[in-house]
């Protein structure tokens, strides 16, 4: 039995009349409008979720779910007992996925990993939520900590740290730290923050200092013997009393340093190598830097008064207004060529 009629204007104004049957109307409106509404239901993992098919493949049409369900049976899904399809993933994963097909936000319960929804997204071609997700988990990771490392926190990693093990502290903030009277030997200080740090009577023997910053440091008497400090920042900092000297022979290597204005009075250097440092305005007055390689540094201003400067290299560094009084030996004209 027919039921109700429909009616609609063609372009020309004809009024038809359409019989529609009931139990065939959805059906027909499918195919009026191209729609795909008809529910279906998903075992994911072992759990249920009851969705539509327009949800799955209107808002990505090009995504895997998408072509999973645009057209009936076109991947041959595999159906349970009860008619579900089934999905070999993980459904607290799927959850957050599925719903934001359905209303377009990012919304995770807590104790859900941020990750794996990633995952799932990328898996099922979800390309907008993919994008949504990289941006919460980045928000979501805690500001990165550049605060200074302690005394105390420091004392604790060096007392937890095999003697034998290669202690690294590239890069790391010790910025305004009390580091005075430990022992440092061997550490890699690389590129490390020490800027205005007390390294007073610290045993730096062959630590790796390069390029680090050192700027308002405080390492009077410190053991520097055999230390790599090449390219390191040390302006204004304050070297008295400190011993490069090893006795072994390996020397100490301050090339390229920024030592301007540093006050390294008193200090045994010999054999150090400061080859194109810059000494500007610095104090070295009664260091022994005999056999110091000194060759291209700036040496601008600098008090060398009563130093030992024997066998010293100064070929090409630049003397001028350095003062050069009560030298222990005699500075040859053929030691500094300008």
């Amino acid at each position: 039995m027919w039921g109700y009629s429909e009616i609609y204007l063609t372009k020309d104004h004809f009024v038809h009349f359409i019989n529609v049957d009931p139990q065939t109307d959805v059906k027909f409106h499918e195919e009026l409008t191209g729609s795909h509404t008809d529910w279906l239901t998903l075992n994911v993992g072992g759990r249920y979720f009851t969705t539509t098919r327009s949800t799955l493949v209107n808002k990505e049409p090009d995504s895997m779910l998408a072509h999973m369900f645009k057209d009936k049976d076109a991947w041959g899904n595999k159906q349970d007992h009860r008619g579900a399809f089934l999905i070999d993933r993980s459904p607290e994963y799927f959850e957050p996925i599925l719903n934001y097909l359905r209303h377009g936000q990012l919304i995770v319960n807590d104790g859900i990993n941020l990750l794996g929804v990633l995952e799932e997204a990328r898996f099922f071609g979800i390309d907008s939520l993919i994008e949504h997700l990289e941006v919460a988990i980045k928000n979501s990771q805690p500001a990165e900590d550049h605060s200074p490392i302690s005394r105390k926190e420091f004392v604790r990693f060096l007392l937890a740290t095999p003697t034998k093990s290669e202690l690294r502290c590239q890069g790391l903030n010790f910025s305004g730290a009390d580091l005075s009277r430990l022992d440092l030997r061997y550490i890699n200080f690389k590129m490390a923050n020490l800027s205005r740090c007390n390294l007073a009577h610290a045993n730096l023997c062959c630590a790796n200092l390069e390029r680090a910053d050192l700027s308002g440091s405080v390492l009077d008497c410190a053991n520097l013997q055999g230390v790599k400090m090449l390219c390191s920042n040390a302006e204004g900092a304050s070297l008295k009393g400190c011993n490069f000297e090893d006795p072994s022979g390996l020397k100490a290597n301050l090339e390229g340093a920024n030592l301007k204005g540093v006050d390294m009075e008193g200090s045994q250097m010999t054999g150090i190598n400061l080859r194109v440092a810059t000494l500007k305005n610095a104090k070295l007055k009664n260091c022994n830097l005999r056999g110091a390689t000194l060759a291209g540094t700036d040496l601008e201003n600098c008090d060398l008064s009563g130093c030992d400067l024997q066998e010293a290299n100064l070929r090409g560094s630049n003397v001028k207004g350095a003062i050069f009084e009560e030298m222990l030996t005699p500075l040859h004209m053929s030691q500094s060529v300008r």
